[in-house]
């Protein structure tokens, strides 16, 4: 599986989140923490606002 790191974030940016997608799942996951947790959505929800400390679900 290969993650993504956000276009948001700069090289030499610590804080960001990564992304991959697998058949039934878009995955997100700490870039700080690659071996912790990692937030599964289904591929067609839409994502309103992401970051680390808060996101909402579009309507």
């Amino acid at each position: 599986m290969a993650w993504r790191r956000s276009s948001y974030s700069g090289a030499d940016t610590p804080s960001c989140i990564e992304v991959a997608t697998v058949p039934d799942s878009i995955l997100v996951r700490d870039s700080k923490n690659p071996d912790g947790p990692r937030l599964a959505l289904a591929p067609t929800t839409r994502v309103k606002t992401f970051s680390p400390t808060y996101w909402t679900l579009a309507a």
